[in-house]
């Protein structure tokens, strides 16, 4: 069974790990931080024992992958004799559009189509193409694989993802919802099937994948039906720093009250607003929280209005399912916050969910916290999009 590296590049970092295939354990893991920027350095950590910090200029992800390599080959805290023994590279790509419905071994044409989704996620494709490409030249006889954020969703039906708006951007352009999380969605609502022992196919989940950028996403019998984010990671709940839904025309209002162009408002939805722009305290839930607990009125009212927005989604999505067997719950703070989740439930009564409190007194742990006899499940699922990555790699190149 193979040794998988998986890896997740964003434009000035690297995050790795590499998965025994065997046992699925973690041998090693780490991040490339401020790639092309002063003060680079990789912080690689092998299972079981401490950090190993090394700063060195990457002055390109070329470098940042290399240094990766040779971390993991090092003959002091190293975790493979040579690189042979890396069977396949799995990649996280943000943006697949139509085009991956799943995920594909990477080829040349694969890269292609890849490159023309990159419009739709500048932020985010190009980097990814960056790692890829790194990775081929450092290990050219390695089979590399994509696993697509928004593949998961592409069983939507059209009701779900189409707009409001003249059809023609959808042909011309493919203006759509896309959403995203989708192998946290996918790998969180495959355990709770086995966690509650039922098939996947006869449950109805709703997934709170609830981190600085957060997303809902009804999952019916296996398969994503709807989501709540959109053409972008802009739409959908309120997030760490993005605003999520608003009424497109608080745009032109505030451009010509503040005197901005598109690209400064863009700016101010994705970068100053949500949980950041609402509080004026932090974009970091662990602040809100803290807030909260000292009787902050802006932190109170941040958490409010994210709450809020989570049990809209929510309920709308159970009616979308005519239905619902369980929520989970996962990402940072769904996985941390045992008071936001248990203020999520409290809204869901009149379908007999009921939190048991000491259940729900756990960060991090995969269980069930609503009672016994709670007719809806809610669950906490821990996300493992890295392994995730890694299984759809081994399958594709068996």
């Amino acid at each position: 069974m193979m040794k998988v590296l998986v890896i997740n590049c964003g434009s000035s970092s690297l995050k790795y790990q590499l998965i025994d295939m065997e046992t699925e354990s973690v041998l090693a893991k780490g991040l490339c931080e401020r790639i092309g920027i002063d003060g680079s350095r990789l912080k690689h950590t092998p299972a079981g024992k401490d950090t190993v910090v090394l700063e060195e200029v990457m002055p390109d992800h070329n470098k940042a992958v290399q240094m990766v390599l040779d971390a993991l080959t090092d003959s002091e805290y190293g975790v493979i004799s040579n690189m042979q023994e890396i069977g396949a590279v799995g990649h996280r790509v943000v943006h697949g559009g139509e085009a991956f419905s799943g995920s594909v071994l990477i080829t040349d044409d694969v890269i292609k189509a890849m490159e023309e989704c990159s419009e739709l996620a500048p932020l985010h494709n190009p980097a990814n193409l960056i790692g890829i490409r790194a990775c081929q030249k450092l290990m050219p006889d390695t089979p590399m694989v994509g696993v697509f954020d928004t593949a998961f969703h592409q069983t939507m039906p059209e009701e779900a993802y189409l707009y409001g708006i003249p059809y023609e951007y959808y042909t011309k352009y493919k203006v759509r919802r896309y959403g995203f999380h989708g192998t946290s969605h996918r790998y969180v609502s495959q355990r709770v099937a086995a966690v509650l022992g039922k098939p996947i196919e006869d449950l109805k989940i709703i997934v709170c994948h609830l981190g600085n950028g957060a997303s809902v996403c009804a999952v019916d019998g296996g398969k994503s039906v709807d989501t709540s984010m959109g053409l972008t990671p802009l739409e959908g709940l309120i997030m760490g720093t993005r605003s999520g839904d608003i009424d497109p025309a608080i745009m032109q209002y505030i451009m010509h009250k503040e005197n901005l162009d598109i690209d400064q408002m863009m700016d101010v939805l994705n970068k100053k607003s949500g949980i950041l722009g609402i509080s004026g305290i932090s974009s970091d839930f662990r602040e809100v929280e803290s807030g909260c607990e000292a009787g902050n009125p802006d932190a109170i009212r941040a958490n409010n209005a994210f709450v809020y927005h989570v049990v809209k989604y929510i309920g709308s999505y159970a009616a979308a399912m005519n239905g619902l067997d369980a929520i989970a719950f996962t990402a940072g703070l769904g996985e941390n916050n045992g008071k936001v989740r248990a203020q999520i439930c409290s809204y869901f009564g009149f379908l007999g969910l009921t939190v048991d409190p000491e259940r729900n007194a756990v960060r991090g742990v995969e269980t069930i916290i609503s009672t016994e006899d709670s007719k809806v499940k809610a669950l906490l699922i821990p996300t493992d999009e890295e392994l995730m990555i890694a299984r759809d790699t081994v399958e594709i190149c068996r």
